[in-house]
């Protein structure tokens, strides 16, 4: 079982992919399993043409499959989610998401944008059957700022937001269904039970 995170942005180094790197280091950081797809990496004409047997588009496919949940991180792009996390939405089966907790984020130059998460990109998810679907996180520009060694800052109000989500996704989704023996009470005989009135 493990966490996959998907990088929608079509640049190679991005503030979006930034935020999904920095919710990726906390999930690592507290023992979760967590692989990446980066979906600029897959086969452009086979996303392009909608070419579902294409070993890249298959492999990540299996990459869904597999996990139990999502982070999917996009740039806001004229106030809809990025083109290339639309395509490859597209390719998933109908089903792709089913049982499935997802994490959406996202970035854009200003504010105005920050309800593309829950009017464009959440009814995407829920239609390939999110199982549940997280409060978005939307940073700006400046949220995310580009320092002058070319690498990004995550601004605290966001990092405090992303360790929210990071602790709703470890104790709500990723803990065990059955607590282990270690973690359950012991038994106590009839005899040692003290009560007092």
């Amino acid at each position: 079982m493990s966490i996959l995170l998907i990088a929608g942005s079509p640049s190679e180094r991005s503030r979006s992919a930034a935020l999904l790197e920095s919710v990726g280091q906390r999930l690592a950081g507290r023992g979760a399993l967590v692989e990446r797809l980066h979906i600029r990496n897959l086969n452009p004409q086979a996303l392009l043409l909608a070419d579902f047997g294409h070993p890249t588009v298959v492999g990540a496919a299996e990459q869904v499959a597999r996990a139990r949940v999502l982070v999917v991180a996009t740039p806001v792009y004229k106030a809809a989610y990025s083109g290339v996390l639309k395509v490859f939405l597209d390719l998933l089966p109908q089903t792709a998401l089913k049982g499935k907790t997802v994490l959406p984020l996202a970035t854009g130059g200003s504010p105005h944008h920050m309800l593309a998460l829950d009017y464009a990109l959440r009814p995407v998810l829920q239609s390939l059957g999110a199982k549940h679907i997280l409060p978005g996180i939307y940073a700006t520009d400046a949220q995310v700022a580009l320092t002058p060694e070319g690498a990004y800052h995550v601004q605290d109000e966001i990092s405090a937001r992303l360790d929210d989500a990071v602790q709703v996704l470890v104790t709500e989704t990723l803990r065990p269904t059955h607590a282990p023996a270690s973690a359950q009470f012991a038994p106590v005989h009839f005899s040692q039970v003290r009560c007092s009135v």
